[in-house]
C-alpha cells in the first residue's frame, strides 16, 4: 500500500503494529493476523523482493499491508525504518521481532565467528530494534513482543549458538519487563516448538556432508537429525497456530511474559520450568543423541 500522510495519532486511530521477518513462516502469517484484527500492519523483510508471498497472502485475506524494508543487522536500517513508519503513521503501538536464523554447528567443528553471526542476528538484532521502537511505545503505552523458542529455555544439542541467542533474548526481556513496565510499555516473549515453515530449510545444513564432516560427533549428529525430522514430520504446528498466540500477545488485556504457542511447547519449557537442578532437562536431551 501506498504510505499515508503523517498526521496526529488520537486514541481512535488503528493501532500500529511493526513485525520483523515476515518473508515466509510465523512473521507472515502473524502480518496478515494483525491486519485482520485491525492493526495498521508494518510487514518488514530484509529483502524486499522476497515479498512475494506475503503480497499473495495479504491479497487472499483481503488485507492491507505496508511492507518495508529492515535489516536488523544494520543499525542504519532499523532506525530508518522505526522513524519513518512514526513519520509516516504518527504512532507505533506495536513491534513484534519475529527475524531470526537458525543454526546447526557444534563447538569443536565451527569458529567463533560463526557463534558471532548468530548471536549478531538473533540477539542483538532484538535489542537494536526495541531500543528503536522503545521510546515511541512509551509514548503509546504500547507493546514490545519477541518471537523466541522453546531453545530459549531448554538448550538443545548442536543447537548451542542458537540455543545461547535464544537465552539471551530471554534473559534480557525478562530482565527488562518491569522497568519496561515502569514506563506503561508491554513485554512478552512467545515460544514456539515445531513450526511448519520454511525456517528449517533457511538454516542451510546438508544433512549428509554435515554427518561426513562430524569427526567424533558422527553418531550423536545423526541421531540428532533423524529425531528433528521426525518430529518436525509429526507434530509441527503451523504457522498460523504459532502467529495466534502472536496476537494474544498484542490484544489480551494483560499479557503474561512468557506464552508458549502449543501444548507441546508447553510441555517441553515445563520440563527446565520445573527442573530446579537441571537434571531432567539434561537426561531429556541427552536421550536424543544416545
Amino acid at each position: 500500500m501506498t504510505n499515508p500522510t503523517a498526521t496526529a495519532a488520537t486514541s481512535r486511530d488503528p493501532k500500529v503494529v511493526l513485525i520483523t521477518g515476515t518473508s515466509s513462516g510465523i512473521g507472515l502469517a502473524a502480518a496478515v493476523a494483525a491486519a485482520r484484527a485491525g492493526f495498521t500492519t508494518v510487514a518488514t523483510l530484509r529483502d524486499p523482493q522476497r515479498a512475494d508471498a506475503l503480497r499473495e497472502a495479504a491479497e487472499e485475506a483481503g488485507v492491507e499491508l505496508d511492507i518495508r524494508r529492515l535489516d536488523v543487522t544494520d543499525a542504519a536500517s532499523v532506525a530508518a525504518c522505526v522513524a519513518g513508519v512514526v513519520a509516516d503513521h504518527g504512532r507505533l503501538d506495536a513491534v513484534v521481532n519475529n527475524a531470526g536464523a537458525g543454526h546447526v554447528g557444534t563447538l569443536e567443528n565451527e569458529s567463533v565467528d560463526d557463534v558471532r553471526q548468530v548471536m549478531e542476528v538473533n540477539f542483538f538484532g532484538v535489542v537494536q530494534v526495541a531500543k528503536a521502537a522503545l521510546p515511541h511505545l512509551r509514548a503509546t503505552g504500547g507493546r514490545l513482543v519477541t518471537v523466541t523458542s522453546v531453545g530459549g529455555v531448554i538448550g538443545q544439542p548442536f543447537n548451542e549458538a542458537y540455543c545461547a541467542a535464544k537465552f539471551a533474548v530471554e534473559g534480557y526481556l525478562e530482565s527488562l519487563a518491569p522497568v519496561a513496565a515502569s514506563v506503561g510499555v508491554t513485554v512478552s516473549v512467545v515460544e514456539p516448538g515445531a513450526v511448519a515453515s520454511a525456517f528449517v530449510a533457511n538454516v542451510g545444513v546438508d544433512a549428509d556432508q554435515a554427518v561426513t564432516e562430524a569427526g567424533p560427533y558422527a553418531p550423536a549428529l545423526q541421531a540428532y537429525l533423524a529425531r528433528t525430522r521426525a518430529t518436525f514430520a509429526s507434530a509441527a504446528q503451523t504457522p498460523q497456530g504459532a502467529a495466534d498466540t502472536v496476537i494474544e500477545a498484542l490484544t489480551a488485556e494483560r499479557p503474561a511474559f512468557r506464552l508458549q504457542t502449543s501444548e507441546a511447547a508447553r510441555q517441553f519449557v515445563g520440563i527446565k520450568l520445573a527442573d530446579l537442578d537441571g537434571s531432567a532437562a539434561q537426561a531429556f536431551t541427552t536421550a536424543w543423541i544416545a
